[in-house]
C-alpha cells in the first residue's frame, strides 16, 4: 500500500463546555450542577484529529483567537499529529459551546459562539491555495462560512485534487456547488435534508443518493448508523456494513471518524468502497468511547479490527 498523501482539512474548532444536572436552571436562578467537562469540538478539528491518528498526513486550516482555548486547540492537534494552518485573530476569540445535558432525559440544550471560526473566508483560502493544490483529499464540512467551503472545494477541484463535502449541519446547496464534489458524505438525516427524500432504509437511500448525483455529485457515500454506508455512483451501489467493535457507548464524533477513515483511504490511493470500508471500521471503534475527538483510533486499533495494511 503506497504510503498517505497530503490531506487538507476546512474546518472549525471549538471548546466544549459541557454541563450535567438534573434539570436546566430557570432565568435568574443558580442550582448546582452533578459534573463538567470541558474538551475538544468542531467538526473540521475533529476530523483532523482522527485523520493523523491513523497516520494521515493532515493539514487544518481554521481561524483561532489568541486565548487559552486557542492554545488547547493547537496541543491536542500536535499531540495527535495534525499540522496547524490555523490563523490566530487577537481581535477576537475560539469557538466555544456551551452544552447543557439533562440526566433525567439525556436532552440537552447547546449554545455555539464560533468567534474567529466564524470569519473564514474565501480570501482564506486564496491565501493557502499552495497548500491545497499540492494535496490528494481536500475535505471540507458547513460549520463555517458556507463561501470558504465553496471556494476551498474550487480550488481543490480545478487543480484536480479529491474534493469530499461532509454536508454538515445540512444547509441549502446551490447544484453548482455539488458539482464540486467527488464526494459529498451525509447522514440520512442530511441527505433528506439535501434531496427532499426521507430516508427511512436502503432503498431510501439509494433514491436520495440518486438525486445528489443528479445535482451533480461525483459520488454520495450515505452514513446510516448501525447499517454502516452505502457508496453510490451511476455504475456502482453498494452497502458496506458496519464494524462491531464493542458495546457502542456514545456515538457523538462517528461521522467524524468515519469521514476521517475515509479520506485517509482515498490519500492512500485506496479504491473508493475500500476508503468507505476504512471510514466504517474508523467509526465502529470510535462508538465504542464516549467523547468525540477522545473517541478517534490509532491506526493499530483500526488494523487489528480489520486488516487494511495500511503503512505510516
Amino acid at each position: 500500500m503506497a504510503a498517505s498523501q497530503h490531506i487538507t482539512v476546512l474546518g472549525i474548532f471549538v471548546a466544549d463546555a459541557t454541563f450535567r444536572a438534573s434539570r436546566q436552571a430557570r432565568m435568574g436562578e443558580t442550582i448546582l450542577g452533578n459534573s463538567f467537562a470541558l474538551g475538544p469540538g468542531g467538526k473540521g478539528s475533529n476530523q483532523a484529529v482522527a485523520a493523523a491518528r491513523l497516520k494521515g498526513n493532515v493539514t487544518l486550516l481554521t481561524r483561532l483567537g489568541d486565548d487559552a482555548f486557542a492554545d488547547m486547540a493547537e496541543k491536542i492537534w500536535q499531540e495527535a499529529g495534525v499540522k496547524s494552518g490555523a490563523v490566530r485573530d487577537p481581535q477576537s476569540y475560539t469557538g466555544a459551546a456551551s452544552i447543557f445535558v439533562d440526566e433525567a432525559s439525556g436532552d440537552n440544550a447547546i449554545i455555539v459562539c464560533p468567534g474567529a471560526a466564524g470569519d473564514i473566508s474565501a480570501d482564506d483560502i486564496d491565501a493557502r491555495t499552495d497548500l491545497i493544490t499540492s494535496s490528494t483529499v481536500f475535505m471540507t464540512q458547513l460549520e463555517q462560512p458556507l463561501n470558504a467551503a465553496i471556494r476551498g472545494l474550487q480550488v481543490a477541484k480545478e487543480a484536480g485534487v479529491a474534493t469530499i463535502l461532509n454536508p454538515a449541519p445540512a444547509a441549502p446547496l446551490a447544484d453548482k456547488t455539488f458539482a464540486l464534489c467527488d464526494y459529498i458524505t451525509p447522514n440520512e438525516t442530511e441527505a433528506g435534508e439535501l434531496t427532499g427524500v426521507e430516508v427511512n432504509s436502503l432503498d431510501d437511500a439509494r433514491k436520495a443518493a440518486d438525486v445528489l448525483l443528479k445535482k451533480g455529485a461525483g459520488a454520495a457515500v450515505i452514513t446510516l448508523g448501525e447499517q454502516g454506508a452505502l457508496y453510490h455512483t451511476s455504475h456502482r451501489s453498494e452497502l458496506v456494513t458496519a464494524f462491531s467493535a464493542g458495546p457502542v457507548v456514545e456515538t457523538t464524533g462517528a461521522g467524524d471518524a468515519f469521514n476521517a477513515g475515509f479520506a485517509v483511504g482515498l490519500s492512500h490511493d485506496m479504491d473508493a468502497l475500500e476508503a468507505v470500508r476504512l471510514g466504517c471500521a474508523t467509526a465502529g471503534i470510535s462508538v465504542t468511547r464516549a467523547g468525540a475527538a477522545a473517541s478517534m483510533p490509532t491506526l493499530a486499533e483500526v488494523e487489528a479490527l480489520h486488516p487494511f495494511g495500511l503503512t505510516d
